[in-house]
């Protein structure tokens, strides 16, 4: 039990280190492009992140099911799944926004400026979409920690303690997989 603990400790520490570094990279993405060659787009990658969320809240029901079946080992696996389908959405984003100027929900000509007529046209529906969308982006962010420190829980085998994170943490994170395709269907016309 001690060596577990202390294992516990250690991965908590790499888990605090990861969460930083995604984060501050999120953040230089933001404000850093890095220009593709000539003729290379990463324009069909927005439909894949929107794929891998919807796939990650799939699966994340599955593990859901399979945890309350008792099928502790299918639980795992499943879970296993949903981080990589996670860490492979997070690759992908970043890649695609430190590349790729920002969508902007209203863009009808795709200037990358929202002129008076064009937010006349989406005035009912954009505060609705800025707060999934931000509420998405911030939960996205908020939950990265918790969901590694939950998994260090099981792995550890802390089950208590990691099913008292995962009553929280899971529809958190159920919540940001679900409404990443909900935010990227929201934005599809205005893509280039």
């Amino acid at each position: 039990m001690e060596a577990n603990l202390q294992l516990a400790k250690k991965l908590n520490i790499g888990a605090w280190i990861v969460s930083a570094l995604v984060i501050a990279l999120v953040v230089i993405m933001r404000e850093v492009k890095i220009p593709l060659p000539e003729g290379m787009s990463f324009s069909f990658l927005p439909p894949f992140h929107a794929t891998l969320n919807a796939l990650t809240a799939v699966v994340l029901v599955i593990a859901y099911v399979f945890i309350r079946q008792k099928k502790v080992k299918q639980h795992q696996s499943a879970m296993l799944v949903a981080i990589g389908l996670s860490v492979l959405f997070l690759l992908s984003y970043v890649a695609y926004h430190i590349t790729t100027p920002d969508t902007i929900f209203g863009d009808i000509n795709h200037d990358g400026q929202l002129v008076e007529a064009e937010l006349a046209a989406v005035a009912s529906i954009r505060p609705f979409y800025l707060v999934l969308l931000i509420s998405h982006i911030t939960l996205a962010g908020l939950i990265l920690p918790f969901i590694l420190f939950t998994f260090i829980r099981a792995y550890t085998n802390q089950i208590n303690r990691h099913r008292k994170m995962a009553r929280w943490v899971y529809p958190i994170w159920l919540y940001v997989a679900i409404t990443g395709p909900i935010c990227y269907y929201m934005l599809m016309p205005y893509y280039p």
